[in-house]
C-alpha cells in the first residue's frame, strides 16, 4: 500500500514539474533534458530539477528591484551622474542602450579609471583608500577567506570604527564557508556589521544553494570603489600549494560611477538585513574628472529580467570589426555566446581567447576543452597560460570599449550568479588593457587545431562527459 502511495505521489509531483517545465518556456534542449532526468532517475531527478532547474527569471527569487524605496532610490543615484556626449553615444548607442534597460544605470563621463593587475598591486590601492575613509566602507565578497588580509582588515577596521566610521560587510554563503564564527564574531565585537548573503537554511537549501553572489564591491564614503576579479584570499599574494599565484584584474574607480557599485550594494544590503537606512542617498558623492573615462556598471542576477551580463557580452562580440581579446578563467559560453564566437572569426574578426593551462576544478577543465574544438576550427586562437592560474574576466574590443569585472563566461554566471561588471568607453584604458593581453599570451602556449584534433580519444571521452554537466559548473 505504502509503495502505491509513494508512486502515486510521485507522479503527481512529477506531473507538476512537467506543466512547469512548459509553462516556463525553457530551450527545448533543456526541457528535454529536464523531463527525461525527472522520469528516468527515481527521486533524484525531482531533487535535482528543484535545486538547479527552476526558473528565477520567471519565478523572481526576490522582488525588492521593484518596490517604490529601492526605485526611487536608483533614480537619485543616476540623478548624480554626467551625461555623455552625443559622439560617445553614436558610437556605442546600442550596447549601451542594452545595460541601460537591463541595469538601470546609464554610462557616465568624468570618472578616474586605475587598472590594478594581480593581487599586490590591487590589495596595496585598497588598504591605502580605507585608511582614508571618513565616513563608511561598504565590502561586498563572494570569498572572504581567512588569512594574512582578513587580519589586517580587521586591524583596519578596529581603528577606523573607533574614529567613526561605519562598516559594513557582506560575504557569500557558499564561497566564503570556510570563515569562521570565531573571526565573524570579532568583527561584530568591535562594530562592524556583517551578514551572510543567501544563507545555507533547512528549509531553503533547495532554493538558495544554486544562487550565489559572486560580486567584489568596495565603496569607501562614496568617494571611491574597487571591482573585478580579486576576492578576499591570500592565494592572490602568495598563491597556493595546487595552482601557484592567482593572477587577476581589478579595477579603482573615483567619480558619478561609484554611486552605481554604492547602489548594487544598497540592494543587496538592503535584500539580505531588510534595514532600509541603506537606502539613503545622502552617502553620494559629487565629483568629476576633467577628461575623465566614460563608464557604465552592468550587474545581474537570478532575479533580473534578462541575463545582462551574457547580453553585455554578446553585444560586444558583435559589435567587433578588428578583434576581440578575452581573458576568462572558465569558458563555457553556451551556445549563443559560442555562435557570436565563431560567427566574429570567420567574418575576419581577430578574436583571441586566454586562459590557464591549470584548472582549480578537474570536471570544470574538461567541459572548458569541450568547446575548444569548435572554436579553432572556426578560425578562434586559444592561448594557455602555464604558470599560476589566471583569474581575470576582461574584453577588449576595437581599443574603444572594454569590460573588467566579476562575470565568467560561462553559464552559471550568466543565469544563476549575482554578478557586476565595469564598462568602459576609454581609448586609452582599452588599449592598456590591450597591451596587457599581447604580454600574457607571449609567455602563453598557442594550441593549434590540427595538432588539437589529434588528442587521445580517453582526453575526448572525459570532454564529453564533462559536457554534460556544463549549465550546473
Amino acid at each position: 500500500m505504502l509503495l502505491y502511495v509513494a508512486t502515486a505521489l510521485y507522479i503527481l509531483i512529477g506531473g507538476f514539474i512537467v506543466i512547469r517545465l512548459l509553462l516556463n518556456g525553457m530551450r527545448p534542449t533543456k526541457t528535454l533534458a529536464w523531463l527525461f532526468a525527472i522520469f528516468t532517475i527515481p527521486v533524484g531527478g525531482i531533487f535535482l530539477y528543484l535545486m538547479l532547474g527552476r526558473n528565477r527569471r520567471k519565478n523572481k527569487l526576490f522582488e525588492l528591484k521593484h518596490t517604490p524605496k529601492v526605485a526611487s532610490y536608483i533614480a537619485k543615484a543616476i540623478h548624480q551622474y554626467s551625461p555623455i556626449t552625443k559622439k560617445e553615444f553614436e558610437e556605442h548607442h546600442k550596447i549601451i542602450s542594452l545595460i541601460t534597460k537591463n541595469s538601470y544605470f546609464a554610462p557616465c563621463t568624468g570618472n578616474d579609471v586605475k587598472l590594478l593587475k594581480n593581487g599586490e598591486a590591487t590589495f596595496r590601492a585598497i588598504f591605502d583608500a580605507l585608511k582614508s575613509a571618513e565616513h563608511f566602507i561598504h565590502l561586498e565578497y563572494y570569498i572572504f577567506e581567512e588569512g594574512k588580509l582578513t587580519t589586517d582588515l580587521f586591524n583596519l577596521f578596529q581603528k577606523k570604527i573607533k574614529e567613526g566610521v561605519t562598516v559594513k560587510i557582506l560575504y557569500d554563503g557558499i564561497g566564503s564557508m570556510s570563515l569562521s564564527k570565531k573571526y565573524i564574531r570579532q568583527l561584530q565585537n568591535i562594530g562592524v556589521e556583517i551578514h551572510k548573503f543567501l544563507p545555507i537554511k533547512f528549509g531553503k537549501f533547495l532554493s538558495s544553494i544554486n544562487y550565489r553572489n559572486h560580486r567584489k564591491i568596495i565603496v569607501i564614503d562614496g568617494k571611491t570603489a574597487f571591482t573585478g576579479g580579486i576576492n578576499v584570499s591570500d592565494k592572490y599574494i602568495k598563491g597556493d600549494t595546487d595552482l601557484g599565484v592567482w593572477y587577476d584584474i581589478h579595477l579603482q574607480l573615483k567619480g558619478p560611477v561609484v554611486q552605481s557599485l554604492q547602489a548594487i550594494f544598497a540592494m543587496d544590503w538592503y535584500m539580505v538585513s531588510k534595514e532600509d537606512s541603506i537606502l539613503d542617498t545622502s552617502c553620494f558623492y559629487t565629483y568629476k574628472k576633467e577628461n575623465g573615462s566614460t563608464v557604465q556598471i552592468v550587474h545581474s542576477g537570478p532575479d533580473s529580467d534578462f541575463s545582462a551580463t551574457q547580453q553585455m557580452y554578446f553585444s560586444m562580440i558583435n559589435e567587433a570589426k578588428e578583434y576581440i581579446y578575452i581573458t576568462n578563467p572558465y569558458i563555457i559560453p553556451g551556445e549563443s555566446i559560442l555562435d557570436a564566437l565563431k560567427v566574429a572569426s570567420m567574418s575576419g574578426v581577430d578574436v583571441r581567447i586566454l586562459l590557464s593551462e591549470k584548472s582549480d576544478n578537474v570536471i570544470v577543465k574538461w567541459c572548458i576543452r569541450s568547446y575548444f574544438e569548435g572554436l579553432l576550427q572556426a578560425g578562434v586562437k586559444i592561448y594557455l597560460f602555464p604558470e599560476g592560474f589566471i583569474h581575470s574576466k576582461t574584453i577588449v574590443v576595437d581599443t574603444t570599449i572594454s569590460s573588467v569585472g566579476t562575470t565568467n563566461l560561462d553559464i552559471r554566471s550568466f543565469e544563476q550568479n549575482y554578478e557586476v561588471n565595469a564598462v568602459i568607453y576609454d581609448d586609452t584604458f582599452a588599449l592598456a588593457l590591450k597591451d596587457d593581453f599581447l604580454k600574457d599570451i607571449k609567455n602563453s602556449t598557442q594550441l593549434d587545431f590540427n595538432t588539437f584534433m589529434q588528442r587521445p580519444w580517453s582526453q575526448k571521452l572525459k570532454e564529453g562527459f564533462a559536457k554534460i554537466f556544463s549549465p550546473v559548473l
